[in-house]
């Protein structure tokens, strides 16, 4: 049989395979039975430079010819079959919509500051404190007038507080203002219920001021305590405990005299630094957090005014009969003194790379 014969009956062989395929997996085999490396047609190619010079053509030019054929016929096949072989799979399948996505979206989290709220409200929950919400629209009333701030205290000024228009008169009880603290749900509580009463109020509050420390919204938890025999070493222990809680076991705390309008006695409240030994740090160094002075004020606290009690005295507030304390937590400060965050607006930039190393 001559070469040319031969290569005739290897394209007829490959066509006929070919047609005669019924997957993709067989037409690849048929692809390498007859255009491999080892198939008979490219070694017939791969031999013609040995052939006699006026035999080397018309071989040449056949098997060429054979292999260009075989490809084509074995590329409109492949389409073909995965069309196939893609719809049969379409019929076939079933798509369960109730598989977990793959891969799995992220999961979210709490914001730094919903978390710290909800620790410290943990904290006065276990001692027996009940959360309460109230309006971050309050009345000039609940917000000054009923927690003894004097008429000519710098508070009320338009400078410090954001007031509802159209605020005519900034003296009036019945002027609407955005709460600059959760305290007027004090005297509100203590009108609904009589005494005893322990109470926190956690919520967002208002005031013109924007800073590395300061923003014009903030998180505030106040806290009230009233009863019989409630004394300052109640506020101490309550607070120690809170501390303590919050800080770690070791920490102590302090209190030192102030002055809010509210409360009498005052006092600032400071904790042991957590971050150093009495002001130096473990590279000895002084302490970045307390400046040196082992001490960070966290809250400012004190015991009912009598002043305050008076507003509610008809629901058995009298001054004469229960005393009580109160105290003012800023979340935001408690969360960047936990974590060390530098900068309060960090904590509203919703920038995630910073969020996450909180997760």
């Amino acid at each position: 049989m001559s070469l040319a014969d031969r290569i005739e009956q290897l394209k007829a062989g490959g066509q006929a395979a070919i047609a005669a395929a019924t997957s993709t997996a067989a037409l690849d085999q048929v692809r390498i039975q007859f255009l491999g490396r080892r198939a008979e047609l490219p070694n017939l190619l791969r031999g013609v430079a040995q052939l006699a010079p006026e035999q080397r053509g018309a071989v040449g030019k056949a098997a060429n010819e054979a292999r260009r054929q075989l490809e084509q016929a074995i590329e409109q096949k492949l389409e073909q079959l995965a069309a196939a072989e893609l719809q049969q799979r379409l019929e076939q399948d079933k798509l369960d919509i109730t598989l977990p996505a793959d891969p799995l979206p992220a999961l979210g989290r709490l914001h730094l500051i919903t978390r710290t709220r909800r620790e410290i409200e943990d904290v006065f929950v276990g001692l027996g404190f009940k959360v309460v919400e109230g309006p971050e629209v309050e009345r000039v009333y609940y917000n000054f007038d009923a927690l003894n701030v004097a008429p000519t205290h710098p508070s009320r000024l338009t400078t410090d507080t954001f007031y509802v228009e159209p605020a005519t008169d900034l003296f009036d009880p019945q002027t609407q203002l955005l709460r600059v603290h959760t305290s007027p749900m004090q005297i509100r509580a203590m009108e609904s219920q009589p005494p005893p009463i322990f109470l926190i109020v956690p919520g967002r509050v208002y005031r013109p001021d924007s800073d590395a420390t300061h923003t014009p919204q903030f998180h505030q938890i106040e806290g009230l305590a009233i009863d019989e025999d409630i004394t300052l070493a109640d506020l101490k222990g309550t607070l120690e405990t809170f501390a303590r809680a919050i800080f770690g076991p070791e920490r102590e705390i302090r209190l030192r005299p102030h002055f809010f309008p509210f409360t009498e006695p005052s006092v600032e409240v400071d904790v042991s630094c957590f971050n150093c030994c009495g002001g130096i740090t473990a590279d000895g160094e002084r302490c970045p957090l307390c400046k040196g002075t082992a001490w960070i004020e966290i809250l400012g606290a004190g015991m009912v005014d009598p002043n305050v009690l008076h507003h509610v005295k008809h629901n058995g507030y009298s001054p004469e009969q229960v005393q009580g304390f109160a105290f003012g937590i800023g979340i935001e400060r408690i969360a960047m003194l936990k974590h060390g965050v530098p900068d309060l607006r960090l904590l509203y930039d919703n920038d995630v790379r910073f969020l996450e190393q909180f997760a």
